[in-house]
């Protein structure tokens, strides 16, 4: 009977440990933060919830649910938070056709100045 306990007690630490193994290394990630391709999503995702929300409280307004002051409140903080979000995905996009733009730049340099190489070989 002694041995049973022993052997269970054993099996449930390595499941407990097992469990743990799986689901603390998540919280600790520092480097998912860092990725800027997921803030952008977050930031889409963002965009989205804040404009339904938006949506919704235009709806409660007109069916008489929100007071004149407080519809106002909201909307305005609302449209901020949405505004600074837009300006946010602009700014990242332009950075992103910049960069885009600059390699296209470089690369045409680099054709032109293989070009005049190999005209000044050939003369």
């Amino acid at each position: 009977m002694e041995e049973i306990s022993v052997i269970s007690m054993m099996l449930t630490a390595v499941l407990a440990l097992g469990c743990l193994f799986l689901v603390l290394p998540p919280l600790f990630r520092w480097d998912s933060h860092l990725n800027k391709k997921a803030e952008i999503g977050i930031s889409a995702n963002q965009k989205e919830v804040l404009l339904t929300t938006l949506n919704e409280i235009e709806f409660e307004y007109k069916m008489d649910k929100l007071s004149d002051k407080d519809y106002h409140k909201l909307k305005k903080q609302y449209e901020a938070q949405i505004a600074r979000i837009m300006k946010e995905d602009e700014r990242a996009e332009k950075t992103a056709i910049d960069r885009d733009l600059l390699a296209e730049v470089e690369l045409e340099i680099e054709q032109a100045i293989a070009g005049f190489k190999k005209a000044k070989g050939g003369s």
